[in-house]
């Protein structure tokens, strides 16, 4: 199906957002402007507030888009965009889509609103055997995944990062905390971001959403918001943080920075096929030129033999390398888990250190949520940052596994920027303290074989485990099982 072709908005300038943005690039050397959001309901405050913020045009790249009440929210303020004049273009996947997810779909032919729909499931029911199925029969289509998350406005101001929308990921939500991060963009950078926008936009990876919704929704309004809980929501009727980055009294970071995603046709480039980027090139290249330092966040973590060589070499060289990943009592999917379980031994035995993120938090500093939220004890790493040398950094979707540098697509920024790097590595240190998770170190078993030991913090008091902390015993076994098929391609 040919759709039609649309592009950013071309004079960016011509708009509030642009003329000053341009003007504050144009007094630092044409470099662009960032700040760091490691609040969830930071995340959800820039978004709406940026969303009301445009002017002209509002671009939103998606692999999940939620119809919960965080993302009903969203949706109805892209509504109240249309209704003032912004073109809004949304594009998301359908990889992991679930019941409710449809109500964002149809904003599809709202005035002003075009949604169209990444590699859809030809099944659009809520049964997950038939959805299953649906998968088995296509897997080779079907296993193609656009992880990109992006939100441009009037092509001058952009957030990018690890962030889907939804109630986890803004961490609101006591069933499920996500820790992430987005960077908030203002400057030249957006133009190239909105460039990458439009790439996946008019591929033929593409569908119009409105015939997938299963109804005719031209003028249909997104149920509003529950009110029950108004904390977040007066965190964004307050303005900020948007409203003091883009008067200037809250000061943006300037910098020097690299745009790198994948082509919408990564499989084609891979295959060499055709032409096109593939971002992992580039990150690993900031890999594997690290001296003294590499710090990782990432929360899925199933390395590549060449992957594993980087860390390696780092090591060799004498530099310090150190993770942050999901522990098995934290980890969202256990089949990511069960290849990380693979390549931990190695590498403690080579000294990499590796932490685990706890689901309880005895401590919420630099988690990105309250106390209050983190006593439930439903908290997991989703952030993808990784610090070189604490000189830069990259921030984005790709996570340091088979799916990130294989299958999906992804997208992300180089950021040159010590000060940046620096908040990241003291956020890092936050969330590796014994309060928040878990230290790796061997020991021996009776055999003298290498195994695997806890240090963690209870009542105030450090402690040891033997046994892998998890939510019963049933995930043990299940990631073991699991570890025994060959799921590495797709982990």
């Amino acid at each position: 199906m040919s759709l039609p072709v649309s592009t950013a908005l071309q004079q960016p300038q011509e708009t509030r957002l642009g003329k000053r943005t341009l003007e504050q690039a144009s007094s630092h050397g044409g470099k662009s402007g960032y700040y760091l959001l490691n609040a969830g309901a930071d995340g959800l405050a820039m978004r709406v507030q940026m969303i009301r913020g445009a002017q002209r045009t509002l671009d939103l790249q998606y692999y999940i888009f939620r119809g919960d009440d965080t993302g009903r929210l969203v949706a109805e303020e892209l509504r109240h965009a249309a209704d003032r004049g912004v073109r809004v273009r949304l594009l998301v996947d359908d990889g992991d889509t679930t019941w409710g997810d449809e109500r964002i779909l149809r904003l599809d032919g709202y005035p002003n609103v075009q949604v169209r729909v990444f590699n859809p499931f030809g099944y659009r029911g809520h049964s997950s055997l038939w959805r299953s199925l649906d998968f088995v029969l296509h897997k080779s289509r079907l296993d193609y995944r656009m992880h990109n998350k992006l939100l441009v406005a009037d092509n001058a101001i952009a957030l990018v990062g690890g962030r889907n929308v939804g109630n986890q990921y803004f961490q609101v939500d006591p069933a499920s905390q996500f820790a992430d991060d987005d960077i908030f963009v203002a400057g030249p950078i957006s133009e190239a971001l909105s460039g990458t926008f439009d790439e996946f936009w008019n591929s033929e990876m593409v569908l119009p959403a409105a015939p997938l919704a299963g109804r005719s929704t031209s003028r249909s309004k997104i149920a509003p918001i529950s009110q029950a809980d108004t904390a977040y929501l007066s965190r964004i009727n307050s303005g900020e943080p948007y409203a003091s980055l883009i008067d200037g009294r809250r000061p943006l970071e300037w910098a020097s920075a690299r745009l790198v995603y994948d082509t919408p046709y990564k499989r084609d480039v891979e295959a060499r096929q055709r032409p096109g980027r593939l971002m992992s090139e580039a990150v690993e290249e900031q890999i594997g030129n690290v001296n003294n330092a590499l710090l990782m966040m990432t929360p899925y973590f199933v390395p590549s033999e060449r992957q594993l060589a980087l860390l390696h070499q780092i090591r060799a060289r004498g530099g310090e390398v150190r993770v942050l990943s999901n522990s098995l009592e934290s980890a969202p999917t256990l089949s990511a888990q069960s290849g990380y379980e693979k390549v931990r031994v190695p590498l403690l035995q080579d000294q990499v250190r590796l932490y685990e993120v706890r689901a309880r938090l005895l401590n919420s500093r630099g988690s990105g949520q309250t106390g209050k939220i983190s006593r439930y004890g439903n908290y997991a790493l989703h952030a993808k940052l990784y610090v070189f040398d604490r000189q830069r950094l990259f921030i984005g979707s790709w996570n340091y596994d088979q799916r990130s540098l294989l299958i999906n697509t992804e997208v992300g920024l180089l950021i040159d920027d010590a000060a940046i790097a620096t908040q990241v590595a003291r956020r890092f240190d936050e969330m590796t303290t014994p309060a928040a998770a878990y230290a790796l170190y061997l020991t021996q078993d009776p055999q003298g074989r290498a195994r695997i030991a806890w240090r963690t913090e209870e009542g105030r008091q450090v402690v040891e485990l033997g046994k892998e902390p998890s939510r019963g015993w049933w995930r043990r076994h299940l990631v073991h099982v699991l570890a025994l098929l060959p799921l590495q391609p797709e982990l």
